[in-house]
């Protein structure tokens, strides 16, 4: 069951926040690609693109400008203009990405994406206002690109489960944190050396995806409140979907010592399996109690004979 559920979460089950988060990216690569074109088949400058265009969705280093433009805080780590980039960081998006959901659950890919680039986009700006040489070239610089968010992804990925085995087939797998240091190599070795908001931006988003996890073990999921943004806005197109609370203990690696001086055994109905396969969705297998493990056990047991 456990590998029956993987192969939906590959494939795109509903609410997969990492299918999300690439057709997002893909959607608004492709339509300022198509809009690029279009200047470019009318014979108009890229400076007009630029300026008239691509300029309202990249986040601007200087603080004035960003104050006519506030939303490219969010809307910068979702575009880009480079195609190879943009590869990628979609491709280590869906490795990291896949990862974190099997460890956590379907519910903080997302969180974690948009505070790494919320993270850039804040150190970027203070950092271009706060030291004088930044400040010079503050108007001539923005950042793209999704690099901030994905790093956040990485590192709080390998602050999970640093030991988390890739490619078993070799020697009995890669430690996940051998990959990350492979990945943060790459990305580092191709910023520009001219623009160094990118080097600053990636340094803040890991930082925040590293943060996110260290309060996550203390209990402080923040994930939460963004998670019942969504799920309100969700539900103003679907009123009729019952809402379920969790704590960050139920979410996180929790447990209680002491064992229950009586357990009853639940009868394996279709309707338990169905709510245990829709907390696998929600949370991933390895939040699965004892108990829900071994109604899944016996279900498949029942299933066999």
């Amino acid at each position: 069951m456990e590998d029956n559920y993987r192969k939906k979460m590959m494939l795109g089950q509903d609410g997969n926040a990492l299918v999300q988060l690439v057709i997002i990216n893909a959607v608004l690569f492709a339509i300022l690609g198509f809009v690029h074109v279009i200047y470019q088949l009318n014979n108009l400058p890229d400076t007009s693109y630029e300026k008239n265009v691509l300029s309202w969705f990249l986040l601007p280093a200087s603080a004035d400008t960003l104050s006519s433009r506030p939303w490219t805080a969010l809307t910068y780590m979702f575009s880009d203009q480079h195609v190879f980039r943009f590869i990628g960081n979609m491709f280590w998006l869906w490795g990291f990405g896949y990862i974190l959901q099997d460890l956590t659950g379907n519910r903080k890919l997302i969180p974690i994406y948009l505070y790494g680039g919320i993270a850039g986009a804040l150190f970027v700006v203070l950092s271009y206002a706060i030291f004088p040489k930044l400040h010079a070239q503050a108007a001539f610089i923005q950042l793209a690109g999704a690099n901030a968010s994905v790093i956040a992804v990485a590192i709080a990925t390998t602050t999970v489960a640093p030991d988390y085995r890739i490619f078993p087939m070799i020697n009995g797998g890669i430690p996940l944190w051998i990959l990350t240091a492979i990945y943060l190599l790459v990305d580092f070795s191709t910023i520009s050396t001219g623009n160094p908001g990118d080097y600053i931006a990636n340094f803040a988003g890991a930082g925040a995806g590293f943060l996110f996890i260290f309060w996550l073990r203390k209990g402080h999921d923040g994930s939460m409140w963004l998670n019942q943004l969504f799920d309100w806005f969700s539900d103003l197109f679907n009123p009729d979907k019952k809402k379920k609370a969790r704590s960050p203990k139920d979410e996180f690696y929790y447990k209680v010592s002491g064992t229950q001086p009586f357990r009853k055994i639940p009868n394996v109905t279709q309707q338990r399996i169905d709510e245990i396969l829709d907390k696998i969705n929600q949370q991933g297998y390895r939040f699965l109690t004892d108990e829900e493990k071994e109604i899944l056990k016996r279900a498949a047991d029942e299933e066999d004979l």
